[in-house]
């Protein structure tokens, strides 16, 4: 009877001991919060949940929020730095806005591709930016995550206009988004930009009050503007990214191998919205030419020179530190 009593004590120490235990790991797990706009479908937010989350569940609670419904757009960053959000995907054009010579990569003909992007994220010449953001800001960034390239997009066949330089988009009526950036973007490559909402952009194609329209494959496709134009010169005038980011703070109290996970699995998730969204644009392609769309590439060279000048010529290049321009370019083709 004795022994009974006390092999039952023993048992039942042993599982609290366990429930204890247990709850302890479970509290002692880095809460990871993303904020995001983008929707759950979208290749970063797939590349997240599936490949990211899974990669530090062993020491993270990953807790992913879409579309914006934790944060809202262009708060995100600011919540990293108060403590309140451990990561978010910002855009260059975010981190322009609290850090001007940011805007050196957001520029149109700065980055050329998506292992362009790679190159110029792991290269010293991005260092201090980086440093910068994670000085002032409190945000440290991890990887950087291929958006799209944005190409011109024509009513016109291409025995009317065939773009290969920008003397060949002159007179062009080409709505592009109403900042004075993109606007200043639109003048560069040639054309006459027109600011409109992007709700009115189909009926404006469809009624010739506009010749053409600037956007990534994915949006002539889910927008069907293939419908309302016949050609589209594959200009990639702007080669579109973003960037993982978490706190400084939280990431600076892991210890090594927890920082040395955390990377590598940001890394390789961008690495698969990458591949993902190349293998994506590849295959809108060869839809868009089912449809009868003429798709080809200009010159890019010339588009790339004429655009870098314009931007050089301007304010909008105060900012740019002397030489990254020069040495951003090397990294690439």
């Amino acid at each position: 009877m004795s022994f009974s009593v006390t092999r039952r004590a023993v048992l039942a120490a042993t599982a609290a001991l366990a429930v204890t235990s247990g709850s302890a790991f479970a509290q002692d797990k880095v809460q990871l919060r993303l904020s995001a706009v983008n929707s759950e479908t979208d290749q970063r937010a797939v590349a997240m949940t599936e490949v990211f989350g899974p990669a530090v569940a062993d020491f993270a609670d990953f807790e992913p929020h879409w579309n914006g419904t934790l944060f809202a757009q262009g708060s995100e960053l600011e919540a990293i730095a108060s403590g309140d959000l451990e990561m978010s995907i910002t855009a260059a054009q975010e981190l322009a806005t609290f850090f001007p010579d940011w805007s050196i990569f957001a520029a149109g003909y700065v980055m050329q591709d998506a292992d362009h992007q790679v190159a110029v994220f792991n290269d010293p010449v991005m260092d201090p930016f980086k440093q910068e953001v994670r000085e002032q800001l409190g945000v440290h960034l991890l990887a950087p995550m291929y958006l799209g390239r944005r190409h011109v997009n024509l009513r016109q066949t291409r025995e009317e206009i065939d773009v290969q330089t920008p003397a060949d988009l002159n007179g062009v009526n080409l709505r592009m988004p109403g900042t004075d950036a993109w606007q200043f973007l639109g003048r560069a490559l040639g054309a006459n930009p027109t600011p409109m909402a992007f709700s009115e952009v189909y009926t404006a194609l469809q009624t010739g009050a506009v010749d053409g329209q600037d956007n990534p494959l994915p949006t002539v496709v889910d927008s069907k503007f293939y419908e309302v134009t016949n050609q589209i010169a594959l200009t990639s005038h702007l080669v579109d990214w973003n960037f993982i980011a978490v706190s400084a703070e939280l990431f600076d109290s892991l210890p090594a191998e927890q920082q040395e996970a955390l990377t590598s699995a940001a890394v390789e998730a961008a690495k698969s919205g990458r591949e993902a969204q190349l293998a994506l644009e590849e295959e809108q392609v060869s839809f868009l030419r089912e449809q009868g769309m003429e798709i080809y590439e200009p010159d890019v060279a010339a588009f790339r020179e004429a655009v870098q000048s314009a931007y050089l010529e301007s304010d909008y290049s105060s900012a740019w530190p002397e030489g990254v321009l020069e040495a951003i370019n090397a990294l690439g083709k």
